[in-house]
């Protein structure tokens, strides 16, 4: 019997298996993979302890074997110094055996470091950049043999390099080099690319012969301070490392559509056009729909139903954004004079934004101020967009006025005024244990999947563009 394979509980029996593969870039987990979940998690708590004070991303890969359905584990990277524990699957590249190329290169490259260090940088100069020379040339040599040796497979028994596969990709700017306003490099492979859990999942599968049916990740132990990870939540998997990993693992197997571009479409035509005249449109977008064209797929936006909706206007043409997944209330420009002004009023604040959201229902809620502000900076998560994280050292000020109100059926209804406008600004404040504490419902990147995201934007105050007349639209949801 195979040491990496672990047989479903028996009631999964009468569960059929899915008839697509997971689309593992937005998902809700399938059953086989969440009786999967529910019956290691236990041992995963009991057996790593240091996930209490550092967690960890770990996976399942439910697969069909000549002997049945079984399912694979994996964590991320490395796990308490080590990439082999029993019962999850072995690394792609085991570059950590003593013996190997890459540990003895990189011991004489700290032999070079090590050097460098006793020597005289005025009496010496001359032999230290002698041997800067050689680390640099060592170092690159180094990371190019290791992209040239994560050979990655599909189902169709092809291999591709890390070098082939991120070729046309820009390496994500890390948050210094972003506000160093350093240029992206294009075909380097961000560091730990190959190690996250669906492709280790997915190349032992393939090497196995065995058909992949189900994944999903999900989180363990205690969550980093400067990202937003709850113990047992699903997530997808990144967009930096995995999405151009997995455009090339997936290649022969029937993946299922993304959900969102599904919704999206369905939603596109429930648009409602609140107010217009000839300079500007008030609508409330549905949840699920684009404010702008995304750059991949050709959905229907906002700016793209109001362009076909006024053709005689000059354009239609955002001034604010929401989510996607985010409804409710947008004033839309229909020249290019009463977008300047619009503009000008949403910069200097003195347009006004409120939001309705439904956040779940925790103790810890209870003993928060019933009104207050919250002051947490954002910065994008350069290795897992469109993410935020909360720095203190990088990210710039947001801040939002909230005031809790009754307890639904759902959960309990915030009422929340952005007084900066941050990307995710209200969907982080929310579920930070420094804001609320608690997601918003139906939060996919921040809390748990619902049926939507319960965020509404109910209300927008603003002086019409050309009249100067004071304009206020409400438009309750939920």
């Amino acid at each position: 019997m195979n040491e990496y394979i672990h047989f479903l509980p028996k009631e999964t029996d009468n569960i059929p298996s899915p008839e697509k593969f997971t689309f593992p870039f937005c998902y809700e987990p399938h059953p086989l993979c969440v009786a999967a979940v529910e019956q290691i998690k236990d041992d995963i708590r009991q057996r790593f302890t240091s996930l209490q004070t550092s967690g960890k991303m770990f996976g399942v890969l439910v697969v069909q074997t000549p002997y049945g359905r079984g399912f694979l584990c994996a964590f991320s990277g490395i796990l308490e110094g080590s990439y082999h524990h029993d019962g999850f699957v072995p690394p792609v590249l085991d570059i950590r055996q003593p013996e190997g190329y890459f540990a003895k290169e990189e011991r004489l490259i700290s032999d070079i470091n090590a050097k460098i260090a006793s020597l005289d940088m005025t009496r010496d100069a001359e032999e230290i950049e002698a041997l800067k020379t050689e680390r640099k040339q060592r170092s690159l040599a180094l990371q190019t043999w290791l992209f040239l040796n994560y050979e990655m497979l599909n189902i169709k028994g092809e291999k591709k390099h890390l070098l082939e596969i991120f070729k046309d990709y820009k390496a994500p700017l890390t948050v210094e080099q972003y506000k160093q306003k350093a240029k992206p490099t294009i075909g380097v492979p961000p560091a730990g690319s190959g190690e996250c859990c669906a492709p280790k999942m997915l190349q032992y599968a393939f090497k196995e012969n065995w058909k992949p049916l189900c994944m999903a990740e999900f989180w363990m132990g205690a969550s980093p301070k400067d990202e937003l990870r709850t113990e047992g939540h699903y997530y997808p998997s990144c967009n930096s490392k995995c999405k151009p990993i997995l455009s090339h693992m997936l290649v022969g197997l029937d993946v299922e559509e993304n959900p969102m571009i599904a919704r999206n479409r369905k939603v596109a035509n429930e648009m409602k056009v609140l107010y217009r005249d000839e300079d500007i449109a008030v609508i409330c977008k549905p949840s699920g729909m684009l404010s702008v064209p995304g750059k991949e797929d050709d959905l229907p936006s906002v700016e793209g139903t109001c362009r076909d909706m006024f053709p005689n206007a000059t354009g239609a043409m955002i001034v604010h954004r929401l989510d996607m997944d985010t409804s409710g209330v947008m004033v839309i420009a229909l020249n290019k004079d009463a977008h300047k002004n619009l503009q000008e009023q949403f910069i200097k604040h003195t347009a006004r934004k409120k939001y309705i959201a439904i956040i779940e229902d925790k103790e810890s809620l209870a003993s928060l101020p019933k009104e207050g502000e919250i002051s947490l900076p954002l910065c994008g998560n350069p290795f897992d967009r469109p993410r935020q994280m909360v720095s203190y050292e990088h990210g710039k000020k947001a801040h939002t006025i909230y005031k809790i109100g009754e307890k639904t059926d759902k959960g309990i209804k915030v009422e929340l005024c952005p007084l900066t406008g941050r990307t995710h600004q209200l969907r982080v404040h929310c579920a930070h244990p420094d804001g609320l504490g608690c997601p918003i419902v139906g939060d996919n990147l921040y809390g748990h999947t619902s049926d939507r995201l319960y965020l509404h934007a109910e209300g927008l105050t603003f002086r019409h563009p050309k009249t100067g007349e004071q304009m206020e639209f409400d438009e309750v949801s939920f």
